[in-house]
């Protein structure tokens, strides 16, 4: 958000004794009725604000009303119908299964972040506008923490359709943010009812007392964040913990007093030698404010000129017997204003101050993300030259994302009764700027961090009062976000704790399964073959059982049933990411009752030549026909089948496993003797799982001959629910080196055209449909050609190499969290719409290609350096440099970028510095579909 406010007395707000006692109403901890007047429309009021079993008092209900009042009009103006009332008939849901997101709180502060959360959640982001409405009760097994139960809501779902619901049961809360504050009243309340919560909360009272502190702020971002802050003085009367003791940080000169009295020999030393010191530089005006949790949002400020140090000393000590413990006057410098070309305004123009106020939020990993753009605010105030909006915008980005990640730090220091409880985070941020001038740069200067106001101001501004228009991926909300964030936060919720049966633990490309699950508190309880595998030491439960062998794949589910049952384990969910266990882990959950999709569906998705001949068959539902999508193809599992099929399916056409798994012996062929060729060269090289282990030689080594189809490549990573689509990650593939499959390129997310992703999706979806998979992530690999998308075949599992990487990277979800989620019966919790934060284009390093350069140049150990350094994005498929006919990648190497030019100049740049580019190994031409 971006605002012009003038200088000079305008900006003179006297110092009377109404100013500094006057209380901000209920959300910041004020009390009273509420202000009278009324909100412009009008809608029913004779609507069930009473929620059964709680007592409200007048002066409480007549705030409920008001705010309810305050909705109506909210949602009038941004064109949006009335709130419907539906709380005579209760939801019942799915307690303590479910995502419920709750806001306690003013509905014009939270307004986009609710509307948007009906978006991405519908139905899940509920409102609360009384205290009353929710319900605080000890949690089993977790001494001093409370689940936070809601009894009465306003639900928002898409098209800003809102709704006035009770619960019966109450939803168990799994986000939950607030106004907050300190004094008597709602903000105090709300406070309580943040505290040591089991759910994520999304700020806390204990949090915003330091964070709203001025002085503490600009001492940490100066400290610690190299962010621009204004030149203060400030007199701190016994200071918190926090600010005693160090340096105080660049242009910061803090003063601690001993008591408030008598002190006017040295404030009048101090302010002079402040306000005659090179740290104000070019500012001619200085402002007196207090500064503590009691002054927040409180315009008790006065500006003098400088050279006014009578007048400057006065008010500094007449504020200096308001002071209470913990709180300090600030003289600080009022930032010169950027003089820019407004258009409309006689020359030199007013000279108004440009303060930018800018959201940012904490988004996957922890990581600042700066949510909101600037261009089109800057161009209203004649700032519209590319070159000084792009250098604008990278400064405020900069100067944001630097505060929270100085925020962050600081929490990260901090114990849970110190935060609040042990869920507590800050998750976004308001951070309000000047923007002024430093040696002839445009800077943005850090006045103060907030979190509801700017969070108010950029949902205004970006058009949420204003009729609702579909919003394109360039068009980020503030909140959007923010509400990712509420949905990550909820989906470790719900899995904390559960217990999970792992069938198989994979390879060195899983490593990543074992850190997640101890991050997101699951108890995972292993099946595994190898007895010394590494893994074995990182779970709850390991049990050795050979699961290798799966023509006795029925016969070991019942085994393993039995051994569950034995060891009295009381399971959650199962489920497997590794290929060879699919069907398995579908048998076991059928055996043990747990969520899965069905054992014929998945043999039907395992066996490739079955997967295509059923969807030729399949004319619906669901419809249009998945047929549409299947290719001609014929098993092979002797010589007269490999001669029966070269006279049914057109060549040239391809050759493969029927069970295989990374490409490992897929083949182009072009006649009947390259097809009796390569049938006979599989039957004596990879005759069971010691040949090749991992690729599903447990099921033996029939092939299938399927046509060969011209178009690009695509993978089509999806997770459903109940047969509901929830979402699709859409990559898109480098062209392969005939006459093998294995993979080259890859870039993430697809530069194909929103219509051509579309049906991709359709169509990924609907083969997973037509097989019979309702539930689960799924990996579908695809072909785009002139005819339409054409199914090379289907992994009922999520995506390998570095699919599950690049989605947590690009989009912030978790395809392992949203598996383990569908495993335990819970829908994930993930956007509806997910937006990259970027671009990923890679590249696969293979052993036949690349030895010498994987041993040189392209080390283990330089590879991991340049990952560690940021320079590059690095995924290790395999262990050791074993060179062999039938190979797997060895390693993925990417680059990222703002766009797809980027991350590819910088990717081939890297391969030419490393030596992984070469005449053998063009990677020019693999990365040359993503143009």
């Amino acid at each position: 958000m971006l605002s012009l406010d003038p200088l000079g007395p305008e900006w003179d707000c006297p110092l009377g004794s109404k100013d500094l006692e006057e209380e901000e109403g209920p959300w910041g901890g004020g009390s009273g009725l509420p202000p009278p007047g009324c909100f412009p429309g009008s809608w029913h009021q004779d609507v069930g604000l009473d929620c059964k079993g709680s007592l409200e008092g007048a002066e409480a209900r007549a705030w409920t009303v008001y705010y309810y009042g305050l909705l109506q009009s909210c949602l009038q103006q941004a064109g949006l119908p009335e709130t419907q009332d539906r709380s005579q008939v209760p939801r019942t849901g799915c307690p303590g299964a479910e995502v419920t997101l709750c806001v306690l709180g003013s509905p014009s502060t939270f307004l986009s972040v609710l509307l948007e959360g009906g978006v991405q959640s519908p139905g899940n982001m509920l409102l609360c506008l009384s205290p009353t409405w929710l319900t605080k009760v000890p949690a089993l097994g977790q001494p001093g923490e409370a689940v936070l139960l809601v009894s009465k809501a306003v639900s928002f779902h898409p098209g800003g359709l809102t709704f006035l619901d009770d619960f019966v049961p109450p939803r168990r809360a799994t986000y939950f943010l607030a106004g907050l504050g300190l004094g008597p009243g709602r903000g105090r309340e709300a406070a309580e009812l943040a505290r040591d919560l089991t759910c994520p909360t999304g700020a806390s009272a204990e949090l915003a007392r330091l964070l709203e502190d001025r002085l503490l702020t600009r001492r940490l971002l100066a400290q610690h964040g190299g962010v621009a802050v204004p030149a203060t003085l400030a007199f701190t009367y016994k200071p918190p913990a926090l600010l005693r003791g160090g340096e105080a940080g660049p242009g910061l000169r803090l003063v601690e007093l001993s008591g408030k009295e008598d002190q006017q020999t040295l404030v009048k030393e101090e302010v002079g030698a402040f306000l005659h010191s090179g740290a104000l530089a070019d500012a001619l005006q200085v402002a007196v404010k207090l500064s503590g949790w009691r002054w927040r949002g409180r315009q008790a400020l006065r500006v003098y000129p400088r050279v006014e140090l009578s007048t400057v000393v006065d008010t500094v000590l007449a504020l200096l017997e308001k002071l209470e413990e913990e709180e300090s006057v600030l003289v600080e410098a009022v930032c010169p204003p950027a003089r820019l070309p407004f258009p409309g305004s006689p020359p030199p123009g007013p000279e108004l101050a440009v303060r930018i106020c800018a959201v940012v939020c904490r988004t996957q990993g922890d990581r600042p993300l700066l949510s909101k753009t600037l261009e089109a605010a800057l161009a209203r105030c004649g700032l519209g030259e590319t070159g000084q909006v792009a250098v604008v915008r990278r400064r405020v980005k900069a100067a944001a994302e630097a505060a929270l990640a100085a925020v962050l730090a600081l929490e990260a220091g901090l114990s849970a009764e110190q935060r609040g409880g042990r869920r507590a985070r800050t998750d976004f941020l308001g951070v309000d700027f000047a923007l002024t001038v430093e040696g002839r740069v445009l800077t943005p200067v850090a006045l103060e961090l907030n979190s509801g106001l700017c969070l108010e101001a950029c949902g205004a501004l970006e058009g949420l009062w204003a009729a609702q228009r579909p919003r394109s991926a360039a068009e980020d909300a503030a909140a959007a976000p923010l509400v990712e964030t509420m949905l990550r936060r909820s989906a470790h919720c719900l899995v904390e704790g559960k217990q999970l049966l792992l069938i198989g633990a994979g390879g060195v490309s899983k490593k990543f399964v074992w850190e997640a699950a101890r991050d997101y508190g699951l108890k995972l309880h292993l099946v595994e073959s190898d007895p010394n595998h590494f893994a074995s030491q990182l779970v709850h439960t390991f049990i050795h059982f050979d699961v290798t062998e799966h023509r006795r794949d029925e016969e070991n589910a019942r085994l393993l049933a039995e051994l569950v049952r034995a060891r009295g384990l009381q399971l959650d969910g199962c489920f497997s990411y590794w290929d060879d266990c699919l069907v398995l882990t579908a048998l076991l959950c059928q055996e043990l009752g747990l969520p899965c999709s069905p054992p014929a569906a998945m043999r039907l998705a395992k066996q490739k030549s079955c997967t295509q001949l059923h969807l030729l068959r399949c004319q619906g539902p669901p419809w249009p026909a998945p047929s549409l999508h299947a290719v001609p193809c014929c098993p092979l599992e002797s010589e007269a089948d490999v001669e029966k099929a070269v006279h049914q399916v057109p060549l040239p056409g391809v050759m493969k496993l029927e069970f295989g798994a990374g490409a490992v012996g897929v083949r182009l062929v072009e006649d009947a003797p390259q097809c009796h060729e390569h049938f006979s060269q599989i039957a004596r090289d990879l005759q069971g799982e010691a040949d090749h282990p991992g690729i599903g030689l447990g099921w033996g080594n029939a092939m299938l001959l399927m046509e060969f189809i011209e178009g690009t490549e695509h993978d089509v990573d999806l997770v459903l629910f109940g047969g509901r689509l929830l979402a699709a990650f859409v990559s898109d593939n480098g062209p392969t080196r005939l006459p093998g499959f294995t993979e080259t390129a890859a870039c993430m997310p697809t530069g194909l055209a929103p219509e051509q992703e579309a049906q991709l999706v359709q169509a990924a979806f609907r083969c997973c449909l037509g097989c019979g998979l309702l539930d689960g992530v799924f990996n579908v690999e695809l072909k785009l050609t002139g005819a339409g998308p054409k199914l090379i075949e289907i992994n009922p599992r999520m995506g390998g190499f570095y699919l599950r990487d690049w989605i947590l990277e690009l989009y912030g979800v978790d395809l392992l969290l949203a598996a383990a989620m569908v495993a335990c019966g819970l829908r994930p919790a993930l956007p509806t719409h997910p937006r990259a934060r970027g671009h990923l284009v890679g590249v696969m390093c293979l052993v036949s290609q690349h030895l010498q350069v994987l041993s040189s140049t392209a080390s283990r150990e330089t590879l991991q350096a340049l990952h560690d350094q940021g320079l590059l994005r690095l995924n290790w498929l395999e262990e050791v440099l074993v060179p062999g006919e039938y190979e797997e990648p060895y390693c993925s190497v990417a680059c990222a970028g703002s766009s797809p030019a980027e991350a590819r100049l910088r990717l081939l740049g890297l391969c030419q510095g490393l030596g992984i580019d070469g005449p053998h190994y063009p990677v020019a031409h693999f990365l040359s579909h993503f143009k």
